[in-house]
């Protein structure tokens, strides 16, 4: 049986919403989010693509895929950690998001590391 190489990647968010940039009015909220992805094994490992899944209080869901993260492929080294900003758009005060990176071992094993469920709020809204 194959270790499960996900366990060595423990991934950290948090979030903020960006009231300069967002306009209430127009039901256009935007949320940063810092994530610090660290490499707890005695591996190096490749952060090869992202998937996110992005939805609003109205059900409305956003699936975002691509190469990396913030236009690199990280090369996360035993014991370290990759850390990265970024931002997301949404038309209601809350939101969640979940998603998961493929990474890659040395010798070539690709697996994926979740990203567990955080929420995206506006300050002040609680429901």
């Amino acid at each position: 049986m194959m270790e499960d190489l996900s366990k060595f990647i423990k991934i950290t968010v948090t979030t903020s919403y960006l009231e300069e940039q967002s306009d209430p009015e127009t039901h256009h909220y935007v949320f940063a989010y810092s994530i610090e992805i660290q490499n707890t094994g005695t591996d190096t490992f490749r952060l090869l693509s992202r998937y996110w899944h992005i939805k609003d209080e109205n059900e409305k869901v956003q699936e975002v895929t691509g190469d990396g993260v913030v236009g690199q492929n990280p090369v996360i080294l035993p014991g370290k950690a990759f850390k990265y900003t970024s931002a997301a758009i949404i038309n209601t005060e809350t939101g969640t998001m979940r998603g998961n990176y493929i990474m890659e071992s040395p010798s070539g094993v690709q697996f994926n590391a979740a990203i567990a469920p955080f929420l995206l709020s506006t300050p002040h809204t609680t429901h």
